[in-house]
């Protein structure tokens, strides 16, 4: 039987398990939308905004680990989700974006709403594609999405021109076979045996956890890693989650905003174990300054990630979760040590760190802090929470004063900063747990930016919560002129802030608003009660700044603190 080349992406997508995409209609894919009027399978979430539907399909696939998919039309529409494929792609998030595109035979002429969407996205896609042949459209379904689930994951995008949505064929379901594209699994054996024989000899050694573990699904093993090894844990932004944040071995997150104690236990240590994490700038801080006495293993399954910022003396190509289970084997059948007695005094000096200089604020009767807001909210989930994030001083809070216990829980735009990510993403993620509860940490600058979502979830029924750290300022711009441009806020305040209580409202959800911090657990709590989309305005200190931080361009253990002194004035401190 033939079927049209809407049809035969309708019918894709279901061989694929999809279940839910998300999208916004447009001239030339209106042929796969009606596609899709009659289908049960594979159901289409109609957001308000391109850049929405890619963000909240980025938050699917963070939440679940399959590939979210985006349908969009051609031109504006496919630009519209160049930020968000961007996103995806510096995370290593696996998306599937279909994008709509004028007939073949006009490609090339400035057609009305034409966009060389395959051009423009080509340095911010795993890969792409331009479907010219309707015959080949299910093997390139099936390819893309094996290329953006596989290897290190990322965004791959299909272009379709009208013509091949309404030409027919006879459907095939084909066989997988993309040539010149074989990722490394297995690690290489003699490197990994090497590796375990260095992590016996070091005394004072550190694992650094990117998103790599989350991505390969490496949690276990690595707990079982550390554990074994008695090797305390540092995470990158991206790693929350992939070890527990409450674990005795914890180091929480390090680098520029990280805490005081992993920066240094990096900074101090002789052998660094990295793991699924590229060593980015926010990382590492001045590379010729970064733990200067370690030796360094570095495990990725992309080979272009080792060596492209920092020395490496042992580097291992392959999938985390492998590798892991390999290592945590030789150690256990080959290495015959002591542990615990071997690490005493390293982990001795590292609950030294963490007891000198804890991660804390100081406490206000009469406003807000934000930092409180992000503790309460782990106090009455108790860490049983997806949180995602906006990006700026909102992002750093979250990821600073809540414990993330396990993977898949933590939504953040890490490589790209992208301000508006936070609440499409909670969107998709749930969709994608239905029964879970889905928190959004934003600030007022970002959350305005896809604001117009909040539509997709009244009218899907997703109840999403709203924790709006209100400051009137974009908090991190204000803070770095602060810091570094003499208090010359140019263009950081947001002197007009809508009534977000009464924006909710305007679209059929709950806003609710605190002002003082008496009112912040009894927000939290009927938020968290009412089963809809809920905007919660925390009135903040419109002066907190996140520390501790770490200036552009200096080492990762010159650290700026912000401390009280006695006569109740404040002073910027530079602990080494």
């Amino acid at each position: 039987m033939k079927m049209t080349g809407s049809e035969i992406i309708i019918e894709s997508l279901r061989r694929e398990g999809v279940k839910h995409i998300f999208g916004y209609p447009g001239g030339v894919v209106l042929n796969i939308f009606d596609a899709l009027y009659d289908t049960k399978d594979v159901q289409l979430i109609l957001t308000r905004h391109e850049q929405g539907a890619i963000h909240a399909a980025d938050g699917y696939a963070r939440a679940t680990g399959k590939a979210g998919v985006a349908l969009v039309t051609s031109g504006p529409g496919a630009t519209n989700t160049v930020t968000g494929i961007a996103t995806a792609c510096m995370d290593s998030i696996p998306l599937v974006v279909l994008s709509g595109q004028v007939p073949t035979m006009l490609i090339g002429n400035d057609a009305f709403q034409e966009a060389d969407i395959v051009g423009i996205t080509r340095p911010c896609t795993k890969y792409n594609y331009l479907v010219k042949d309707v015959n080949e459209l299910s093997k390139i379904i099936r390819e893309a999405f094996h290329i953006a689930t596989t290897g290190r994951p990322g965004p791959v995008l299909i272009d379709l021109p009208k013509d091949v949505t309404t030409a027919k064929t006879e459907f095939h379901w084909p066989h997988i076979d993309v040539r010149s594209y074989k990722p490394t699994y297995e690690g290489n054996k003699y490197m990994i045996t090497q590796s375990a024989h260095l992590i016996a000899k070091a005394k004072k050694p550190v694992i650094i956890a990117g998103g790599g573990v989350i991505s390969s699904g490496a949690a276990k093993e690595l707990h079982e890693f550390a554990e074994l090894t008695r090797i305390p844990v540092a995470m990158t932004l991206m790693g929350l989650g992939g070890f527990p944040g409450t674990h005795d071995l914890s180091l929480g997150m390090l680098g520029m905003h990280g805490t005081y104690y992993a920066n240094r236990t990096v900074q101090d240590s002789d052998l660094l174990i990295a793991i699924g994490m590229r060593f980015d700038d926010r990382v590492t801080g001045k590379i010729d300054a970064f733990a200067p006495h370690a030796k360094i293993i570095h495990i990725d399954i992309d080979p272009t990630s080792i060596r492209k910022n920092v020395r490496v003396d042992i580097p291992i190509v392959g999938d985390v979760r492998r590798v892991l289970t390999v290592l945590n084997k030789i150690l256990k059948e080959e290495i015959q040590e002591q542990w615990e007695e071997v690490r005493k005094a390293w982990l001795k000096q590292v609950e030294a760190w963490k007891a000198e200089r804890p991660m804390t604020y100081t406490w206000s009767d009469e406003v807000i802090k934000p930092q409180f807001v992000v503790e309460k909210i782990y106090e009455l989930t108790k860490g049983d929470a997806i949180i995602a994030t906006e990006v700026g001083q909102n992002q750093m809070w979250a990821a600073q004063f809540y414990k993330y216990d396990k993977p898949r829980t933590w939504l953040s735009s890490g490589g790209l900063g992208t301000m508006g990510y936070g609440f499409p993403a909670a969107i998709g993620a749930q969709l994608a747990h239905p029964g879970k509860l889905v928190i959004d940490i934003a600030g007022d600058g970002s959350i305005q930016m896809n604001i117009q979502e909040l539509a997709t979830a009244i009218v899907n029924k997703l109840p999403v919560k709203v924790a709006i750290l209100n400051n009137r300022y974009l908090g991190m711009v204000r803070q770095w002129q602060e810091l570094f441009f003499n208090e010359r806020y140019s263009y950081s305040h947001l002197d007009v802030t809508p009534d977000f209580v009464e924006v909710a409202r305007a679209y059929g959800a709950l806003g609710l608003r605190a002002t003082k911090p008496s009112e912040v657990e009894p927000v939290l709590k009927e938020a968290f009660r009412v089963k809809k989309p809920v905007f919660m305005d925390f009135v903040i200190d419109w002066k907190e700044k996140v520390f501790p931080m770490v200036p552009a361009g200096a080492p990762i253990d010159h650290m700026l603190f912000e401390e009280t002194e006695k006569k109740g004035e404040k002073k910027l401190k530079a602990v080494k």
